[in-house]
This record gives C-alpha cells, structure tokens and sequence, in this order.
C-alpha cells in the first residue's frame, strides 16, 4: 500500500508542479492578483506530496518491502536501521527524489519568507522552482519502473 501511495503522491506532485509552472507566471504577465496568489499554495502542496513520497520511500527501506524493485536492489535483511535509511538515495531513484525534496524544501523557504518581496516577483520565482521540479519528477517517473513484472519461477527450479 505504501509504495502505492508514493507512487500516486509523485504524480500528484507532478501534477502541482505543472500547474505551479503555469498559473503564477501567467498572472504575472496578466497582472492578476488573484493568479498570482496561487502559487504559495501550490508550492505548499507541491512540497508536502513530495515529502510524503520521500517518507513512503524510507519506509519501504525500513520495514524491508522487496516486493519494491528499488529497495531489493539496494538493500537486505542484515543492514542496520541507519544504513537503510542512508541505502534510500544511494541509488538513481531515491538521489533524485531526494534532490526534488531539497528543491520543494527551497521553494517552501520561499514562500514562507518573501513576505515583503513585490507579488509579480514571488510568482515568477515559485513558477520557475516549478518548473524545475516538474523536470526532475517528470525524469524520475519516466524513467522508473514503478509495477515490474513479478518473479517467475520455473519448474526446472522447483522441486517435485
């Protein structure tokens, strides 16, 4: 269920970001107050999915679920805690994913503390940090095999 619903909070993620990219910037062309105050929220959404993902991953490493392609690749039973935790960006997936996290943790600081930065500016700024974080979740979902095939096992393999 957990990876799951990592899965689905990255393209939830995805999704906000996208519209992260698009809506701000076009209130700031069409000087819309009301377009351009979307985008603390969106980026507050866009943050907490990706966190949640992030915490899905580490919970697949801590409880071992193998039935994840990316932690049966990149850890055992025999780890310590601390080095499953540590095994969850030490791979393609989980570096990227820890990137992007680091990014929406940017984009948060952002709209948490420009406060007293004009409007137009704070939605530009936020709808290129979108930008760039719907890149990097897009390469990551593209380019991970979320549902691999399960395991086969044939009947030389099995004894009768």
């Amino acid at each position: 269920m957990m990876p799951e619903l990592g899965s689905f909070l990255l393209c939830l993620a995805l999704a906000v970001s996208l519209l992260l990219s698009i809506y701000p910037q076009w209130g700031a062309a069409r000087q819309d107050s009301r377009m351009m105050a979307v985008a603390r929220p969106l980026t507050y959404g866009m943050f907490a999915a990706i966190a949640l993902a992030f915490v899905c991953l580490v919970h697949a490493f801590i409880v071992n679920d193998f039935t994840v392609a990316y932690v049966a690749a990149n850890s055992n039973t025999q780890l310590p805690v601390y080095y499953r935790i540590a095994a969850t960006w030490g791979a393609h997936e989980g570096s990227l994913l820890l990137w992007v996290l680091l990014l929406s943790c940017w984009s948060l600081a952002v709209a948490l503390f420009s406060r007293s930065m004009p409007q137009d500016a704070v939605a530009r700024v936020l709808s290129v940090m979108g930008m760039i974080t719907a890149g990097f979740l897009l390469f990551i979902i593209m380019t991970s095999n979320r549902s691999p095939a399960p395991c086969r096992i044939s009947r030389s393999t099995v004894a009768i």
